[in-house]
């Protein structure tokens, strides 16, 4: 198709602001998916996606509407999948801006909005949800006028839900966004003949090998072409070619403009990392496109399999989700409790969670997962510098000169009664106020916090200070040296690494006996008196005890019934599955993320 006839364009929003519907109101109009096979959340394939009501990973779809070619890819709204959508606004020229009529704008729409303007994209504002009783579309409208200087008109009222006036936003990208020619910030020269295609996403196929989604910005890829990798110096072959409508549709070719994907004989997406450019073997472009940046973790977490029996499962399982997760970083560890298992790198606790969830579903794993902690760095007494992931790794603090722990710049959008409140959360999280604006009768925070700080419960205390109106985003800003020490359990007098953390030496008397206590209420009694305790280094900074005591779970049992007995042992045997046992200790697996809920 003629490339003054496509339109490349995504939709950004908050999370829960209707982004998955409107597109499934544009595939129903547009008649890209028959009506009988229409469903909620078409473009969100995985099981946890429609389960959560989320969106977790991007998602191309073709769709073609009064003689123009439009290519949607849908986006998630989470900070923790925020690179996703920076992914795919580079593959784009427009984007449709969600918002809430009910709620308005919040943190995850700005930090989207910024993103969308540093890419130089043409924005089509939309308000969602204008049929709930809620909605109050003036003042919303009023926000949006605010946050983008556009006019009231050009804001598209509409019901992604029931259908209402969504052809208008269809028309507005027809006659607003512009046409693939425009060159799209990446700053690169276009060259005749040349072929380039940027990776905007890839995953690993059981049935097919590697599929990589592109955006093809020059010349065209063929069916059976001999391709090559730019970065990694790969060369493959383009098995198939085609567009999503949203199933794969082969073509013969992708040309200039469009959005598609290619089957490859690739054996791993580490031979076509996202952000690469495909060209052609024997017509190799000289200059690639522009790529994304590496997105590197910032939340660790130990991942050990309950019986080490799986250890080899576990591996196997994360390999293959990193296969088509980019972010996803991961290395083993061993712990004299817990034994052998991985420690695994994540954006935030929602993608450890979705990863955490699939292990266990998908691949039927048991697992037992440590406090999730951010990474340090380290500077020796030598001059060695070193990057930590767990408390366990601190070198003796003898030889430690300095430690550096990652700050967030955050922002916190909230109601002007709620202020007071939430400015002393971020003081009791060590956080710093930086500026505080307005969006009319709404307040936005920005500040700065240390991320460790904000690991735990954060997110829970600032929704309970606010009944649930704060929205919160957050972006890693530098490393910072602070006074921070390692604090290490005992349970018994024995030293349990797994359970290690760093936090700032004002905050470790609290935390050390905030801990012990929460260790104490889920550790069962044993047979014998055990001793909890906080330490900083040989110090003992706090100390419970759990007293000795003995259940028998059959002591009810009058009858002499050999049946219920062994139905209750039983019982007691599956309850103590998930326990490790550390000495003559058993240990279940809530107390190694007793972190995450201090209250």
């Amino acid at each position: 198709m003629n490339s003054d006839h496509i339109r490349n364009f995504c939709i950004i929003a908050h999370i829960d602001h209707g982004k998955s519907t409107l597109a499934d109101r544009m595939m129903e109009i547009t008649a890209t998916v028959e009506k009988r096979h229409m469903k909620s959340q078409l473009l969100d394939s995985m099981e946890l996606e429609r389960e959560k009501g989320i969106t977790i990973k991007l998602t191309p779809v073709q769709m073609h509407y009064k003689g123009f070619e439009l290519n949607l890819i849908d986006t998630p709204g989470h900070v923790d999948f925020s690179y996703e959508v920076s992914r795919s606004l580079q593959a784009v020229e427009s984007a449709i801006l969600v918002v809430d009529a009910t709620q308005g704008i919040q943190a995850q729409t700005l930090a989207n909005v910024y993103l969308a303007l540093e890419q130089d994209l043409t924005i089509i504002p939309v308000i969602n949800k204008i049929d709930l009783p809620a909605a109050d579309v003036e003042k919303v409208s009023n926000e949006i006028i605010n946050l983008l200087g556009c006019k009231k008109e050009e804001i598209i009222p509409v019901s992604a839900k029931t259908g209402l006036n969504v052809e208008a936003v269809l028309d507005a990208i027809i006659n607003k966004a512009p046409s693939p020619k425009s060159p799209l910030n990446l700053e690169a020269t276009v060259v005749p003949d040349e072929t380039r295609a940027l990776i905007f996403d890839s995953y690993f196929d059981d049935y097919r090998g590697v599929v990589l989604y592109v955006r093809i910005f020059n010349g065209q890829i063929k069916k059976n072409d001999n391709i090559f990798m730019m970065a990694s110096k790969i060369n493959g072959i383009a098995l198939e070619v085609g567009v999503l409508k949203p199933g794969m549709q082969p073509k013969d070719s992708l040309s200039e403009g469009e959005v598609g994907y290619i089957v490859t004989n690739l054996k791993t997406t580490r031979e076509a990392k996202v952000g690469d450019t495909v060209t052609l073997h024997k017509k190799s472009a000289k200059t690639p496109l522009p790529g994304y940046k590496n997105v590197l973790p910032f939340v660790y977490a130990g991942f050990f399999p309950v019986s080490n029996d799986q250890y080899k499962d576990l591996k196997e399982a994360i390999e293959k989700l990193s296969l088509s997760d980019s972010a996803l970083r991961f290395e083993p560890e061993n712990s004299p409790v817990l034994g052998f298992g991985l420690r695994i790198g994540f954006l935030g606790l929602l993608h450890m969670d979705i990863i955490k969830e699939r292990l266990e579903r998908e691949f039927k794993l048991d697992l037992v997962v440590t406090n999730p902690s951010t990474n340090y760095q380290v500077r020796l007494n030598s001059g060695e510098e070193l990057e930590i992931k767990s408390a366990s790794n601190l070198p003796d603090t003898s030889y430690v000169a300095e430690i550096r722990e990652p700050w967030v710049k955050g922002e916190i959008i909230l109601p002007v009664s709620m202020i007071g409140n939430v400015l002393t959360l971020i003081v009791e999280k060590r956080g710093l106020q930086k500026n505080i604006s307005y969006l009319e009768d709404r307040a936005v925070i920005n500040f700065e916090a240390p991320m460790a700080n904000l690991l735990t419960d954060f997110y829970d205390q600032l929704k309970s200070l606010t009944s649930g109106y704060a929205s919160f985003n957050y972006e890693i800003s530098d490393y910072r040296p602070e006074d921070l020490v390692r604090v290490d359990f005992l349970i018994g007098g024995e030293r349990m690494d797994a359970l290690a953390l760093m936090c700032h030496r004002s905050e470790a008397d609290a935390i050390g006996r905030t801990i012990t206590k929460k260790l104490k209420e889920v550790i069962p009694r044993q047979n014998f008196e055990v001793a909890l305790q906080a330490a900083i280094g040989a110090r003992i900074i706090a100390r419970e005890t759990i007293g000795a005591f003995r259940k028998d779970v059959t002591v009810k049992i009058h009858t002499g019934d050999r049946d219920r007995k062994a139905k209750l042992l039983e019982k007691q045997k599956r309850g103590k599955a998930r326990m490790k046992r550390f000495g003559k200790i058993d240990i279940p697996s809530e107390a190694f993320t007793v972190m995450l809920k201090r209250d």
